[in-house]
């Protein structure tokens, strides 16, 4: 059995294989809506990140880390 060590803190529903922009709105949609919208974007782009650095899959890793630095982009 192996060990998993990562465990997000919340489901996203993101998928490597939908458009971009439903990617990023589930991610987005799955932030703390009671934060301003900058601090959204940055727990947004934290998750993308967190997905991207674990994955083993080159693709997901791809697609995971342009979400999170579209979201990182926004913040400036």
């Amino acid at each position: 059995m192996t060990e998993k060590w990562f465990s997000p803190g919340k489901h996203t529903g993101w998928k490597k294989s939908l458009p971009a922009s439903t990617r990023r709105h589930r991610l987005l949609a799955s932030t703390d809506k009671r934060m301003k919208m900058r601090k959204r974007y940055v727990q947004a782009g934290r998750r993308a990140l967190a997905l991207a650095n674990v994955t083993q899959d080159t693709e997901t890793e791809k697609r995971a880390r342009a979400d999170a630095n579209y979201f990182f982009k926004k913040v400036k």
